[in-house]
């Protein structure tokens, strides 16, 4: 994580601020998402009948990969000295590009977009925030995630 003075954020705009640390998607990691959502769609937590399927195996749950993007960002972003507080402000786009095989590894790659301030000690910061999947072309996702800062 990099801190810089409020007004210093501006400058990291259409900058990528790196890559995460690889993070394996386990069938436990997956399971544990459906148990707590009560998504329990067989592609996701039946190996048997998901081999079936066009996926060749289970896939990880859409959110559940959206679920990583505050973890997997976490050492990216670039903050407001004297942070209070710092929110998960939503998403404002998600495209869904190709599905997260159980026992892929994933990254996230994060680019600073648009930075403002809401109003006085309040900064939102949007980013570009791409899923990759180690020796995959295309990305499981891209999304441009919302963080509110208080300073």
């Amino acid at each position: 994580m990099t801190y810089v003075p409020a007004h210093q954020l501006t400058q990291y705009i259409g900058k990528e601020l790196g890559c995460s640390d690889w993070l394996s998607i386990d069938q436990a990691r997956i399971d544990l998402f459906a148990e707590a959502t009560g998504d329990f769609q067989f592609i996701h937590v039946d190996p048997v009948k998901a081999a079936k399927t066009p996926f060749g195996g289970t896939i990880a749950h859409g959110f559940l990969s959206l679920s990583l993007i505050p973890v997997l960002m976490g050492d990216l972003m670039v903050l407001p000295e004297g942070l209070k507080m710092v929110v998960n402000y939503g998403l404002d786009s998600v495209r869904f590009i190709q599905p997260v095989a159980v026992g892929s590894r994933v990254r996230l790659k994060l680019q600073l977009t648009e930075v403002s301030e809401k109003k006085p000690g309040q900064w939102l910061l949007k980013g570009t925030a791409t899923m990759e999947i180690e020796g995959q072309e295309k990305p499981a996702y891209i999304a441009e995630p919302l963080t509110l800062c208080f300073v």
